[in-house]
């Protein structure tokens, strides 16, 4: 019948909510001696205490004459607790009996005890019956155990009287209400029960989302370790982290392994990784399989293989399938591929998605195709977006490539940036510009620095056509869009943006930035990059340090660099340096640049033979 202490009634007092009064045992024995005396003088109300206190006290062969003596003289309290003596020594039918007499006489935990006692043996229909006299006389054990009756049917009674219990101080039932406001909160739906003088103004999510916190405060301050987490994580999410911790530690220190996982969390982001580890350890051993994984990263993080891997394998035994990815990329760490492979097998196989894009991912490697693709459907199909744009590398691979743009799609949709670069790309090629520039935004967005080249490229060739720099640029006086979003890309490394800025920048004048753009692309292997550095520094008069890029331009494949390299070299009277660099212009091209160093070479070797 639960917590004894919740049935006991005398006629002057019923213990509330199984919370035993604190009092001086000095007082209380005196109490105990002074009502002894007063029952040994027949008085009813005395017997009723005094068996009361004996029964509390767990002294049930001293109890129950008194509780005995009561019940005969009427005294309903006595009646309701003798009841939960014999409930106690095993005889539920007698205790019943007397729970029924006092009951009728209007006690309202001998009718909760009673409704319960026709619960548990599959008589609804009188459970509920007695639930409803105790709920109705104001009980709130009753008002809770009828709620739980009616929830479990499904019935929608249920939701008042659960309110009922918790306006009445019970702290379960505060948290059950609590927990129904915020499952309903996710989905948007009305309210739960009566509530009088809601704002109507206010969206019925934030109303449930906010009642439900009240409520969960309320079950928490009482005690209730799951209301406590529930309310650190509310806290945690609104941003108010030191709240959020105080209920975190109420809670793990009443043994909550999940909130001293979260605890752990909070210390580690807080900067205190030692004490973030107490907690997490703690959690672990109570079988907190994220707790365990924390633990794993952190000895992964040090070094500690071994006992990462004992940690991992501890969250696996958990049930947390993550130990089983995570010791996975352990292995791959430590290149022990085989077993690598064991453990993102068994990952994917409980339906870690990830797990399945990595395991996809290494059987590609071993060159397992076949054996690939289903793994990269099945983690995509879960939601992986990694997955999706996996799998259309792998169709466009195969020369699939509708089925290719259509996993592309998929993971753009889903904010995957490269994914929306390959769309981009598709839909250049298929002339689909507008929709291009869409997909081309979201990637340069995302942070892709082809992409930012690429959409800068499209809005470069919607510019209206000016005269032409010697560098083969216009010369505009301010930026455009286009030329910001080369430089975003420029700035990101990519080097075709980088030549393309410091062309942009010449054509404006800015001899300074020009260079420093070329010098950077260049240096990062820019064939076009150290051609045009060289172009500048010979216009500012620095030819010899211009035939030092382009040679490493020339080396590249550059033809015009090349040509110009012939050229410095036959001004300079080295005829054979320049005909070997007019030779290497003529392979290189392109047609126009082949043609005019034949000529270049046929002459110097004319000169040569001369």
């Amino acid at each position: 019948m639960g917590d004894k202490a919740t049935l006991f009634e005398t006629g002057r007092f019923v213990q509330p909510s199984g919370e035993e009064p604190t009092r001086d045992e000095a007082a209380e024995a005196a109490e105990e001696a002074r009502r002894r005396l007063r029952a040994e003088a027949g008085d009813v109300e005395s017997m009723s205490v005094l068996g009361a206190m004996l029964l509390r006290r767990g002294d049930l062969d001293g109890a129950e004459p008194q509780l005995r003596a009561a019940t005969a003289a009427g005294d309903r309290a006595a009646a309701n607790n003798l009841g939960v003596l014999l409930h106690q020594r095993g005889y539920p039918e007698e205790a019943a009996g007397w729970w029924r007499i006092a009951a009728v006489a209007g006690s309202a935990a001998a009718a909760h005890a009673l409704g319960r006692h026709h619960r548990e043996r599959g008589d609804e229909p009188a459970a509920e019956y007695w639930l409803c006299q105790s709920a109705e006389q104001g009980h709130a054990l009753g008002a809770y155990a009828l709620a739980d009756l009616l929830e479990h049917r499904g019935d929608a009674d249920a939701a008042p009287w659960m309110r009922a219990a918790a306006e009445r101080g019970h702290r379960e039932a505060a948290y059950r209400l609590a927990r129904a406001l915020d499952r309903r909160a996710a989905v948007g739906e009305g309210e739960i029960g009566p509530d009088p003088g809601v704002d109507t103004e206010t969206p019925a999510g934030a109303q449930d989302a906010d009642e439900a916190e009240q409520w969960y405060r309320q079950a928490a301050a009482r005690g209730h370790r799951r209301a406590a987490l529930h309310l650190g994580a509310i806290l945690e999410k609104r941003g108010e982290l030191k709240e959020a911790g105080r209920w975190y530690l109420t809670s793990a220190r009443d043994g909550e392994a999940r909130a001293a996982c979260a605890l752990g969390f909070l210390l580690r982001d807080a900067g205190d990784t030692e004490s973030a580890a107490v907690w997490w350890l703690r959690a672990a051993q109570d079988g907190d399989g994220n707790a365990a994984n924390a633990l794993g990263a952190l000895h992964a993080e040090r070094g500690e293989t071994q006992t990462a891997e004992r940690w991992y394998r501890a969250a696996m035994d958990a049930g947390d399938d993550n130990g089983a990815y995570n010791l996975a990329l352990l292995c791959v760490e430590q290149g022990r591929t085989a077993q690598a492979e064991q453990w993102y097998r068994r990952a994917a196989y409980a339906g870690h998605r990830e797990a399945a894009n990595a395991l996809a991912i290494l059987l590609l490697q071993v060159g397992d195709t076949s054996g690939a693709e289903p793994w990269f459907s099945k983690a995509a199909e879960a939601g992986s977006v990694d997955a999706a744009f996996n799998l259309g590398i792998l169709y466009a691979g195969r020369g699939e490539d509708r089925v290719a743009l259509q996993c592309y799609e998929r993971a753009a949709a889903a904010g995957h940036t490269e994914a929306a670069l390959q769309v981009g790309i598709a839909r250049l090629r298929e002339g689909d510009e507008a929709a291009a520039e869409r997909h081309l935004r979201c990637a340069a967005g995302g942070g892709s620095a082809e992409a930012a080249y690429r959409l800068a490229a499209v809005l470069d060739a919607r510019r209206p056509a000016v005269s032409e720099h010697e560098l083969g640029e216009s010369s505009l006086n301010v930026k455009t869009e286009c030329e910001e979003w080369y430089e975003r890309a420029a700035s990101q490394g990519h080097r075709r943006a980088q030549v393309r800025v410091g062309m942009l920048a010449a054509a404006r004048g800015d001899v300074v930035e020009a260079a420093r753009w070329y010098r950077a692309a260049a240096e990062a292997g820019s064939r076009n990059g150290a051609f045009n550095l060289g172009l500048l520094l010979a216009r500012e008069g620095s030819e010899p340090e211009a035939a030092v890029w382009w040679e490493r331009a020339a080396d590249a494949g550059h033809g015009r660099a090349a040509l110009r390299l012939a050229l410095v070299y036959a001004r300079r009277g080295e005829l054979a340096e320049g005909q070997r660099w007019a030779d290497r212009a003529v392979a290189l091209g392109p047609a126009e640049v082949s043609e005019r160093a034949g000529r270049l070479r046929d002459a110097l070797h004319e000169e040569l033979s001369a």
